[in-house]
This record gives C-alpha cells, structure tokens and sequence, in this order.
C-alpha cells in the first residue's frame, strides 16, 4: 500500500491519469483498496500473467471487464529477453557476440505461448506479448496470424510490447493484422548510446522505427516501462521528436529519420493508449461525454522548441474532473 500511494504520487506530479500495469491479483487488490478509500488517483488498466488465462475465463472475465477505474482482460508474455542482455531473439547473430542470436523465452519453445493464446483469444481476452528482437516479434505476428485463422473473429486489438526491433518485411503484417505496437519512446534516448555496438548500424535502421510505423499506419501507443525508465510522458515525447540520445552525441538525432510530430507524439501517448485498453470512448481526448482528465502545462509544447520539451513541468492534474495535483509555487 505503500508503494502504491508512492507512486501514485510521483503519477499525479508527471500529469498521469491512467496507467497499463502489468499486474498480479495482489497488485489488483491494492488498487481496489486504494480505490475504496479514495485515494486511487489514476485509472488502472491491469494485465495478468498468459499463464492465468485460464482462471479469468472461469470467472467470465472479458476484455474489457471492471469499471472506469480497475479494468482487467488483457494477459502479457514474454516471446524473448533484452538487448541489454543479448537475450532479444534476432534473425542473424549480434554484432558483439556472434556466438548467440538471443534467446527465446521458454514459453515459445515449449508450445505453452501458442497453446495459451489461442485459448486466451477464443475466450475473448486480450493478447499483450513482449517482442524485442527482429526475429521474435516475427514469431509472434505469425502466432497472431494462426490465431486469427483459427479462432472467431472479434475486436481483439491484439499488442506486441516494445516492438523494438522490427525486419523490414515486418511492417506491413503489423497493420495488415491489425497489431499494435506498444513501444517506449526514451529507450530509443538511451539504448542509441550503445545500440549499435550490439547489432549494427544496418538493423539499427529500423530499431525503435517510430516514423516507420505511422508511415505503414500501425497504430502506435506510447509508454514508459518505469521503472526500467523514467515514468515521465513528456520525456517520452520529447525522445520521439528529438531522439537526442542521453549521451549528447546525437544533437540532430539518433537515426533521425525515425522522429515524428509532437502531434503525433501526444496522439500515441493518449487516444492510441486508449484505443489499446478499448477506452477510446471514455478517454484519450478532451471531448464532450468522455472522462474529465486532462493536464495543464507549463509550455505549449506544440510551439516550443522540441529540444525544450524536457524542460516542461506539469501546473495541474485534473482526474474525474477534480485536481488531484497542483505544483507549488
């Protein structure tokens, strides 16, 4: 409970209203305490380990099941590991150790990822699956693609999180089957301090392809993956027009011809999150009928200098249409 009204609080301070949380059933039964006494200031979309699929179809969980405030339904899984650690699961070896190509998780080798999605999508609940390396998020389009000729047709919306390393072939079966990268724009800032080292300038090219995806209409949806970086939004959009990498090295940008729009950037930070948490009607812009949050800031950030934006602070939080934060002057 600690923990919780913690980071909260750091939530409200950086202008969060809603959060996608990998989440376990104690982590839900914090939050609907939280919510019970008041004190939940933020808007809780909880996903559940694939292994539990099972156990929320029982109880009749679909997505999206719960209320304006704690939503379940949607399941994530690991298909591979980190760059970080050369466990991303490539086509071709890395440059820095030609002895490993990375390393599938034991889910995919083991056939329990396929088994487990099918019957989690047949039941109506949400596919959310980490994919890092070019060859893993390749492996799981083609279980996406399994799927859909398997089971019945519905709304699935189905996500790859951090689709960061993408083979050009790859792109269009993105769009063509409807799936939604679900990508951390600051570890483009970070990891293209050493990114190229670890597999080359060439796949670099289409390493965090923010443009890439928008010009092949995916749908984009922008997070953070705190606490592995920071939880702040706005850093997140000032790394996906800038792409400044945190060394300074870069001043005009990392592979600059991945930059997008600041527009761009807060439509992926807000209605494309909410269209990924099926809450495109309830939030995501400021619109008559929907949920009153929204955030004041500092500066517009679509008519300062986007070098700048890192710089903008939060003035309020409004959640439910009631400051749930106010910076002190």
């Amino acid at each position: 409970m600690d923990a919780a009204r913690l980071a909260l609080a750091e939530a409200r301070k950086l202008g969060l209203t809603s959060t996608q949380d990998m989440s376990y059933a104690a982590d839900v039964k914090v939050y609907q305490k939280l919510k019970e006494s008041g004190e939940l200031a933020a808007r809780f979309y909880s996903r559940m380990p694939i292994s539990q699929w099972e156990h929320l179809a029982k109880t009749g969980i679909t997505v999206p099941f719960g209320d304006e405030w704690i939503r379940l339904g949607s399941l994530k899984a690991f298909a591979d590991g980190s760059l970080g650690s050369s466990t991303a699961l490539f086509f071709e070896p890395f440059t820095s150790d030609p002895n490993t190509k990375g390393l599938a998780s034991d889910i995919v080798i083991d056939g329990s990822l396929e088994k487990w999605a099918l019957g989690a999508d047949k039941a109506g609940l949400q596919l959310s699956i980490h994919a890092i390396g070019d060859r893993a998020n390749s492996l799981i389009l083609d279980l996406f693609e399994k799927i859909v000729k398997t089971n019945p047709a519905w709304d699935r919306r189905f996500r790859i999180e951090h689709a960061q390393h993408i083979h050009p072939k790859d792109f269009k079966r993105f769009a063509q089957l409807g799936v939604i990268a679900s990508v951390q724009p600051y570890h483009a800032i970070d990891d293209g301090r050493w990114a190229e080292k670890r597999i080359g300038r060439e796949r670099c090219k289409t390493t965090y392809p923010f443009k890439t995806f928008l010009d092949n209409n995916v749908r984009m949806c922008f997070g953070s993956d705190w606490t592995v970086a920071p939880l702040n939004p706005l850093l997140g959009i000032y790394a996906a027009v800038t792409r400044r990498t945190t060394d300074g090295a870069n001043p005009n940008g990392w592979f600059p011809e991945q930059k997008i729009s600041v527009e761009q950037a807060i439509e992926c930070y807000t209605i494309n999150n909410a269209y990924a948490a099926f809450e495109e009607k309830e939030k995501g812009s400021i619109s008559p009928g929907k949920l009153a949050d929204l955030v004041v800031l500092s500066d517009d950030i679509l008519k300062i200098d986007p070098v700048k934006i890192e710089n903008v602070q939060v003035e309020m939080t409004v959640l439910g249409g009631r400051v749930v934060y106010e910076r002190s002057r």
